[in-house]
């Protein structure tokens, strides 16, 4: 654990939640996401969030729920409000930065330009930067200033649903808005039963893999990915799912290929990787086939229904068992490796897919 990244948080929860709030369709702000995406990069020690909370009271519940301090920067005239809370969270930032040596690594979440020359003051102390910010209210200035920049838009867990229902009925919002609503909360006393569920573990230790390679890029050994795994859920354990002891667990999924598993930098601590090839190519393939029967072999196909095609041909298929955090990003995949071209068509509104010719 000593060789874990220590990490501070730092919101500009007016900024962060302001964008999600304008250019997120709808969707209100959710810390989660950023606290998985985090869990995989190192062990966050401090969580602090500026904002004047009169303006964000079920935020404020949410945050706290996170364990996130929250610091108040109370009501003033206009900008002046903004540039304290600035200044008081760039003040903070670099005062951790010289009192706590052990903190390796500071996340900046805003979009605001403003903040580009405390990232290169912690830069210039020999300190890891990560910005995190809604896409399209974020600086072009900021992210090429940071070590890494995270879009919140982009991180697993965040659905922005599409502007077609909003653009294409924008009289009749107040009453879709009640019918997304009620499904929402019909999953969340599902998860919780599929969570004891091997397939759904599946897919959860297959992501968090593809996340530990994709942010360190180096060998992600058993001990890392548990306390990853813990990271995202401190109520985690092995044993919810029949298994006696975290090795047996990853030995049952190298058996199913979701995993393999190599010998490790230390004995009864293998390290794990996502299988090259596979199910992954038998996959691309399947895509690749099932998209010229739908076509006869000339043609495109939307990506909507798509998915439940490959179903019918394949039931237990399952992007997330693959490491791919949605089914849009294993269609990229599948167009990176030449089984499919895919393309996005205004016309229709949606992404198109054609077999690429064998």
């Amino acid at each position: 654990m000593d060789q874990e990244d220590r990490i501070a948080l730092f919101l500009d929860y007016e900024n962060l939640a302001l964008g999600v709030r304008d250019h997120g369709n709808g969707v209100a702000f959710d810390f989660r996401p950023i606290a998985d995406a985090l869990a995989e990069r190192g062990r966050v020690v401090v969580r602090r969030a500026y904002a004047d909370w009169s303006f964000f009271d079920e935020d404020r519940r949410m945050l706290t729920r996170s364990h996130v301090e929250l610091i108040e920067i109370p009501q003033r005239m206009g900008a002046s409000r903004k540039n304290a809370a600035d200044i008081k969270m760039s003040v903070d930032a670099v005062e951790l930065a010289f009192e706590r040596e052990y903190i390796s690594t500071f996340v900046i979440c805003t979009g605001d330009s403003d903040f580009t020359p405390l990232v290169h003051k912690l830069r210039e102390l020999n300190k890891r930067v990560i910005g995190v910010g809604v896409e399209k209210s974020t600086s072009a200035l900021l992210p090429p200033a940071c070590d890494e920049f995270l879009y919140y838009d982009r991180l697993e867990g965040v659905e922005i649903p599409s502007p077609r229902v909003r653009r294409g009925r924008p009289a009749r919002l107040p009453s879709p808005e009640p019918l997304r609503v009620e499904p929402e909360p019909e999953p969340q006393p599902e998860v919780e039963e599929p969570a004891r569920d091997v397939d759904t573990l599946s897919a959860l230790v297959a992501q968090t893999v593809a996340g530990l390679q994709g942010s360190s890029g180096g060998e992600v050994t058993a001990s890392r990915l548990k306390r990853t795994l813990l990271r995202k859920d401190p109520t985690f354990s092995e044993s919810d799912y029949g298994f006696r002891t975290f090795g047996e667990l990853l030995r049952h999924l190298a058996d199913r290929n979701v995993v393999e598993l190599a010998e490790g930098p230390a004995k009864g601590d293998p390290e794990v990787s996502l299988p090259e090839h596979g199910e992954r190519e038998e996959a691309f393939g399947l895509v690749r086939s099932v998209v010229r029967d739908l076509t006869g072999g000339d043609g495109s196909v939307p990506l909507s229904g798509l998915k439940n095609a490959l179903r019918r041909a394949k039931p237990d298929f399952s992007e997330k068992k693959l490491g791919y955090r949605s089914f849009l990003q294993f269609c990229r995949a599948a167009a990176t490796s030449g089984a499919i071209e895919l393309r996005w068509s205004p016309e229709t509104d949606d992404y198109l897919l054609t077999a690429a010719q064998s």
